[in-house]
């Protein structure tokens, strides 16, 4: 039964299979094997570049006859061979027809035919799984399903050059997270792919350099195995360094700088290492650059980010070097401005990648001024930058207004540009309306800028109360998300600090009582000490203990004696004796009050 395309097939579809393509699959079936193993050659040739062919040939059953020559004890290697070939063609074609060739179940029949003592056929078998793999639509999951997948092949590294390269393309794109990183070392992945990274073949040294990049990303067991692997006499970070030479591919110096990158965010490298501070780094700004290629400067900047992110002098030195700041404010300016017919090429191409170089941007700004009073002026007194960020908050794409939400709440640190620069472009409206409906990941970092706002100092914050933060606060701290309940109870604690009565009243009936024990019984330890501090800042004052405690009184003593009852460390019982010695001091006045008349 032929295995069909996902979509449904329109006539007009149909219509196009013409003569010749069923040719080519009524050939298959020829009882001459000698003009079944020409009819797939032919087929081969047929759909090289011809998307269309393609098309039709799986429409026509093309790939159930071909799966099942391959797996055939009867058929000859050459045949095998050649059906692995063109099956791999089909999978060049697209997305559509690696859903169809997934339906057929080809990934078993292909690792099956990876048992073949034939080198020949088992390259041609690696070369479609590569390229069935390396779609977006085939999941990583099917190369782990069998556990004797994995080391079968690695055990097939040391066959030849090509084995190298398609295995190490195919483990660089199925590993998605930490559970594929350990099955991968587990099986001796670093030992095994570490001496490519010396071979003769520049494909085999790429694949095997992205493979570590993969495995070392956000994975201390790994990068701390890398750092003291021995290659050649040579230590493995050394290698890296010598791929980062200004005289290697582009491809080269990106990806031994990500390899690096990750390393030392895994902590097995020094922040202050030379080979981070010295090479690195400035390989990274390097790639920032208007003379690099628009795919290899977004990548460069969100490398970049990653590597400072949580280092002040490496953020120090990054923003000094090679203008590094100004330069970056030229990747807004895509799409380019163009009128000529020739240059809509050019144009398509920077439409692409408009969304990546901003969001790219945000991202390294971000973490350039995560720390530094300086640097964040430096960037807000970029041309236009304040208007960029304003403007990414209201983006289509959600990528983009994420980075652009983290790279304004980077800049909110800072007491000066909260009073002046955030104050002047009103960055609160279009923050508020980022949380009136936004992903998770989102509402996380913009309620996390919103407790900035919040803050006394801040001349954002009447102006925020006015638009109906309250409830939108308390709304959070019923989500399920620990970190928008500890955004929602934080803010709620800045807005309460100092404010007038009418205030702290509508906190606390927005709020109820009932989700204020809720939060205090919250399992988040950062929950309960945000609410705690609110519950302190709404007693800040006699009148306001007074009038909080006359209508609340009961249900705020119950809860501090929660707190002081419960399980809890020291610090969470200060907190709650802090509230507690509040209203101890409220009881003390009224009953001086009442013995002085």
């Amino acid at each position: 039964m032929a295995c069909l395309l996902e979509t449904p097939i329109r006539m007009s579809v149909l219509s196009e299979v013409t003569a010749s393509s069923r040719h080519y699959v009524d050939r298959l079936f020829d009882p001459d094997p000698q003009k079944v193993l020409q009819g797939v050659i032919d087929m081969k040739n047929a759909v090289i570049g011809n998307n269309k062919q393609k098309a039709n040939l799986i429409v026509l059953g093309a790939v159930p006859r071909l799966l099942y020559l391959l797996q055939q004890e009867t058929s000859s290697t050459e045949l095998k061979t050649e059906c692995a070939v063109v099956l791999g063609s089909l999978a060049m074609g697209t997305e559509n027809n690696v859903k169809s060739l997934l339906d057929c179940h080809i990934i078993p029949a292909l690792l099956q035919g990876l048992l073949s003592p034939d080198l020949k056929f088992i390259e041609a078998c690696l070369r479609c799984l590569r390229t069935i793999f390396t779609s977006p639509v085939t999941p990583e999951e099917l190369l782990y399903t069998d556990a004797t997948v994995i080391p079968h092949l690695m055990a097939l590294l040391s066959r030849s050059r090509y084995t190298q390269e398609y295995i190490c393309q195919i483990f660089s794109h199925c590993c998605k997270g930490p559970d594929h990183q350990t099955i991968l070392f587990n099986h001796g992945a670093v030992q095994n792919i570490a001496h490519l990274l010396t071979s003769v073949s520049y494909k085999v040294r790429m694949q095997a350099l992205k493979c570590f990049s993969v495995l070392a990303f956000e994975n201390p067991q790994v990068s701390m195995t890398l750092v003291n692997v021995l290659v050649d006499g040579e230590l493995l970070p050394q290698i890296f360094v010598k791929m980062l030479q200004r005289d290697k591919p582009i491809e080269m110096q990106l990806t031994s700088a990500k390899c690096l990158t990750y390393m030392c965010r895994a902590g097995a490298i020094r922040t202050d290492d030379n080979c981070i501070v010295l090479k690195t780094l400035p390989c990274l700004v390097r790639m920032c650059s208007k003379e690099r290629l628009l795919e290899e400067r977004v990548e460069g900047a969100e490398t970049l980010a990653y590597l400072i992110e949580p280092d002040v002098e490496l953020q120090r030195i990054a923003s000094i070097t090679d203008h590094l700041i100004a330069m970056l404010a030229d990747y807004f300016k895509y799409p380019s401005s163009v009128s000529a017919i020739t240059d809509i090429k050019r144009l398509d191409h920077d439409l692409k990648h408009a969304h990546e170089l901003r969001q790219a941007a945000f991202k390294l700004y971000a973490s350039l001024g995560a720390n530094d009073e300086d640097i964040r002026k430096k960037i807000i007194e970029t041309e236009n930058m304040m208007d960029r960020i304003v403007t990414g908050l209201s983006e289509s794409s959600v990528k983009v207004r994420l980075a652009a939400v983290r790279c304004l709440h980077s800049l909110s640190r800072s007491v000066q540009q909260l009073r002046t620069s955030f104050q002047d472009h009103a960055v609160w409206k279009p923050l508020m309306k980022v949380l009136q409906n936004a992903p998770d990941e989102i509402l996380v970092v913009a309620s996390s800028m919103l407790c900035n706002l919040l803050l006394e100092f801040s001349p954002s914050k009447e102006p925020i109360l006015e638009s109906g933060a309250v409830e939108l606060l308390c709304g959070l701290t019923q989500s399920e998300n620990p970190a928008l309940r500890v955004n929602g109870i934080w803010a709620l604690m800045n807005m309460a600090f100092q404010a007038e009565q009418k205030i702290k009243a509508d906190i606390l009936r927005s709020l109820s009582t009932e989700q204020l024990f809720r939060l205090l019984s919250d399992s988040d330890l950062n929950v309960l000490m945000k609410t705690l501090g609110l519950l302190r800042n709404l007693l800040s004052t006699r009148p306001h203990i007074d009038k909080i405690m006359s209508t609340h009184g009961k249900q705020i003593m119950q809860a501090v004696t929660l707190i002081l009852e419960g399980e809890h460390n020291i610090e969470v019982k200060e907190q709650g004796l802090a509230n507690f010695l509040q209203r101890a001091r409220q009881i003390w006045f009224l009953v001086s009050s009442e013995y002085l008349q």
